[in-house]
């Protein structure tokens, strides 16, 4: 797996989650930028495309789910990873069977598990 150079958005509206993915990534040789917010995303992705979107599902104001469906819309090919504490069957399948999600990670993650889902889809 060679993510080397590769850019990642992390959005999520906790802080220390924020730092914790940008650190953990970091690390791992790819590039993070962050937003707090699924308008923040929005706007960030107006000014500079990332190669692969980690999208915090349960957020204030626009959640996740709002944010994935703006994101296809308008970007269609973006590999989008939802990230969320919902961890039942019911969301698993809205997330992956029918938003076409690239992957469904649930909190609390596996650091490596999350490293490597990322690379995968950047590779």
């Amino acid at each position: 797996m060679n993510c080397f150079g590769k850019k990642v958005l992390v959005v999520d509206d906790e802080a220390h989650l924020r730092n914790l993915l940008q650190n953990l990534l970091e690390l791992n040789a790819i590039s993070t930028s962050c937003a707090s917010s699924g308008e923040e995303c929005l706007l960030m992705l107006e000014s500079s495309l990332p190669d692969l979107v980690l999208l915090d599902v349960m957020m204030p104001g626009m959640d996740g789910w709002e944010v994935f469906h703006r994101i296809k819309e308008k970007y269609e090919h973006l590999p989008v990873v939802l990230l969320t504490a919902r961890n039942h069957d019911f969301d698993k399948m809205m997330g992956l069977d029918i938003l076409k999600a690239d992957d469904y990670i649930t909190k609390p993650f596996d650091n490596d598990e999350l490293v490597e889902c990322v690379c995968n889809l950047l590779d």
